[in-house]
């Protein structure tokens, strides 16, 4: 039996998810609570905040790029001896792609499989009565779906919160609380979501702000007391990803940060050993190291300094020479030749591939990939399929003459396409691997 929980989730995106999600995580801890925190769907930045928040690590549940099986298994090896389990929704609750049922990516499909009811959080500026037609919505549109109870945000006078309140109530759903406008407790964001955890220098005075706002307007007991215990069957790690070598160089800085945890504590599960180090220090990756993972970040905000790294340049080259070197979104930006950012300034990188990407015409790329293997590399054998994503604002300029990686698919059914490059033992491309398909 797992330890009580609940998701938290909203009707659409920007409803104040992030702000009650790390509150609670944060009041509840305080209190001497073990909170095992979890993030639905592909997101780097958010376990960084659960984690600074509770203490404990996070860890991403994808209901479309994830098997059941492997779902299970992560879930209940980051639940194990907590006693609150607090998950984090994606989007909308019922948002995702066409797929069979319960494997589409909404946050709902993780509620649903793990067996946990949903802390809806509405925002309910510009209505009142209508808020409760759109609870109502909630609690229909997915019959195996349970709502636990409301917390209000954006709330104004008290005649406001009661008109809703009393609403939502009729339906038997209780209101666990009401949220004034307060944007002071916010996050600071940039392009690709939230300013990074580690970037955050008064991190933990703004966790204890939201911690004190969640307090002082929601019920804790009455929220702690409505969570239940999910009933879930035996789990199976067999998709994880196979670690590229057994002692790994990982980049990783403000520049390089984009990695899953289940990623890297599943490779040190197979026994492979993790050797960070910081190509923003001018650090090469260790020689002691067999394989070298450059992950993606932020690379963009950095050219100037990453463009003058002669050490880390030098080293990743010699290292490339004998060894396998991947990099995956803003890694394989720093592979190529050049990289221009916001700007329009061209900063020279590694050279390892005949890239040149830009970020000064911004274009959003979003969306679940599927990717086949073209060539054995540190991914995986020739034919082999990946789950995971892509999420970027950068344009290739040229990908020169160098192999595809691999051929990539979407969720809705376009033809697959080459993807990525490779050269010699260098590979990159802008697909985040999340499991084995």
């Amino acid at each position: 039996m797992t330890p009580p929980g609940f998701l938290i989730a909203a009707m659409k995106s920007g409803s104040g998810k992030t702000t009650l999600s790390l509150g609670l995580m944060r009041a509840f801890a305080r209190r001497g609570v073990r909170v095992a925190p979890f993030k639905c769907g592909p997101d780097y930045i958010d376990p960084a905040f659960h984690r600074a928040a509770t203490g404990r690590d996070s860890v991403n549940l994808d209901g479309w790029a994830m098997a059941p099986e492997l779902r299970r298994h992560l879930f209940a090896e980051n639940t194990a001896g907590a006693d609150l389990v607090i998950g984090e929704a994606l989007m909308g609750l019922f948002d995702g792609v066409p797929a069979p049922e319960g494997r589409s990516g909404a946050s709902s499909d993780i509620a649903v499989s793990l067996g946990l009811p949903v802390l809806l959080v509405h925002d309910v500026s510009g209505q009142s009565q209508s808020a409760a037609a759109i609870v109502k919505g909630a609690m229909t549109y997915d019959p195996a779906l349970r709502i636990a109870g409301v917390v209000l945000n954006r709330c104004g006078s008290e005649r406001h919160v009661r008109l809703v309140r009393n609403a939502i109530e009729a339906l038997g759903v209780p209101v666990f609380g009401a949220l004034p406008r307060d944007t002071s407790v916010s996050l600071p964001e940039r392009h690709l979501g939230l300013v990074q955890a580690g970037e955050s220098a008064d991190l933990e005075a703004r966790l204890d702000a939201m911690a004190d706002f969640v307090t002082a307007n929601v019920d804790l007991d009455r929220i702690k007391a409505a969570a239940t215990a999910g009933r879930l069957a035996a789990g199976d790690p067999a998709s994880l990803i196979s670690p590229p070598g057994r002692r790994i160089a990982l980049a990783h800085d403000a520049a390089f940060s984009f990695i899953y945890p289940h990623l890297v504590a599943g490779w040190q599960a197979m026994g492979a050993e993790i050797r960070p180090f910081s190509p923003l220090a001018d650090e090469p990756p260790p020689d002691d190291c067999d394989a070298c993972w450059l992950p993606g970040g932020y690379p963009e905000l950095h050219g100037e300094t990453l463009a003058a790294a002669t050490g880390f340049k030098t080293g990743l080259k010699r290292f490339a020479e004998t060894r396998p070197v991947h990099g995956e979104c803003g890694g394989y930006m720093v592979l190529g030749h050049t990289l221009t950012d916001a700007d329009g300034r061209a900063h020279d990188m590694a050279g390892l591939l005949d890239l040149e990407t830009s970020f000064a015409k911004r274009r959003m790329h979003l969306g679940y990939r599927r990717v086949e293997l073209l060539a054995d590399g540190v991914l995986g054998k020739a034919g082999a399929r990946l789950n995971g994503h892509e999420f970027h604002y950068a344009t290739i300029v040229s990908r020169g003459s160098d192999e595809p990686l691999s051929m990539v698919s979407d969720a809705y059914g376009n033809p697959p396409a080459p993807d990525g490059s490779r050269r010699g033992l260098v590979s990159g491309s802008f697909f985040h691997a999340i499991a084995k398909n």
